[in-house]
């Protein structure tokens, strides 16, 4: 084996590597970025560092390894077999993976920001207060009689919010008797 067999490999493996660190960079300056102007929370902006770094990390993988020269049929098995046990996983964790989701979402697409007033729009129960915070699972929020609740991602989102203003009251439905 000699080292100047693999001079190709080794320059492809050095030129995918800077690549990958250098796109990686730009994506977090750019989460952090869009973070600090829209007001977002460092752990939310924290758990997408996470998940791009999980895909630029990958898809790195996956060059390396057909730069190196592995076989793709089984190289296509393996990453099958790979897939199919983090389905498995991901569908006993169902709740987990549709949370983490809905705060992607809410992350990037919604103008949800900490410190907003809110209505959760649910028949059952009246949650209006102000975000205090939007982890990787949960909204936190005070309610306007004092109470700190948290509300699954998943359920604001399914729920469906209304921004209200700072100064704006929410007018009891008839049948709901006043909270004291």
């Amino acid at each position: 084996m000699d080292l100047m067999s693999y001079q190709r490999e080794i320059l492809s493996t050095v030129v995918v590597v800077i690549i990958i660190f250098g796109l990686n960079l730009l994506s977090k300056r750019a989460i952090r970025r869009f973070g600090r102007t829209s007001s977002i929370d460092i752990n939310s902006r924290k758990i997408i560092f996470y998940l791009s770094n999980l895909l630029f990390y990958g898809v790195g993988i996956i060059v390396l390894t057909l730069i190196w020269g592995v076989n793709l049929q089984e190289f296509s098995v393996f990453i099958s077999s790979v897939l199919a046990v983090l389905g498995i996983g991901f569908v006993a964790q169902w709740s987990i993976l549709s949370n983490l989701t809905a705060s992607v979402i809410l992350f990037f697409s919604h103008p949800l920001r900490l410190g907003d007033r809110i209505r959760v729009l649910d028949s059952d129960f009246d949650w209006t207060g102000k975000v205090e915070d939007i982890s990787g699972f949960y909204l936190f929020m005070r309610t306007d009689d004092g109470r700190r609740i948290t509300i699954p991602t998943n359920l604001v989102i399914q729920k469906g919010i209304e921004i209200l203003k700072h100064d704006e009251t929410v007018a009891l439905p008839a049948n709901t008797p006043e909270l004291e």
